[in-house]
């Protein structure tokens, strides 16, 4: 169920390259200025209101133990929520469509190319 709800959310947003690849990290270490109220990156990052985001990329969601998530989160995860490019993407864009109650009040980014850049902000960060 939550693979078809997914696949539906994602429509044409689907793509034959990972997102990461098309992004630009420069550009993503700017967007993700939004982002830095509640997640931190790099070295000695540590959970904010949301769980710092080293590893994020290919990661099975709900991965950080230090972390308290939402029980929709951790639903989600045992239901094998991995977060890869395509769904990375689509949370970015609409966190609620991919975790309906998810603990993040962040609406979304609008722009596919800022999804992008975060993605590949992020995969530089393991």
């Amino acid at each position: 169920m939550l693979l078809k709800r997914f696949a539906a959310t994602l429509g044409v947003m689907l793509v034959t390259l990972p997102l990461h690849a098309e992004g630009d990290p420069a550009k993503g270490e700017k967007v993700f200025r939004k982002c830095k109220a509640c997640h931190a990156v790099g070295d000695g990052a540590k959970n904010k209101v949301g769980p710092h985001l080293n590893g994020i990329v290919g990661q099975a969601a709900g991965a950080n133990p230090d972390f308290k998530y939402s029980d929709s989160l951790k639903a989600s995860a045992a239901d094998g929520l991995v977060w890869d490019d395509a769904t990375l993407g689509a949370f970015l864009a609409k966190p609620k469509d991919v975790v309906a109650k998810t603990k993040m009040s962040f609406p979304g980014l609008k722009k596919d190319a800022d999804i992008a850049n975060v993605i590949a902000y992020l995969a530089t960060f393991e």
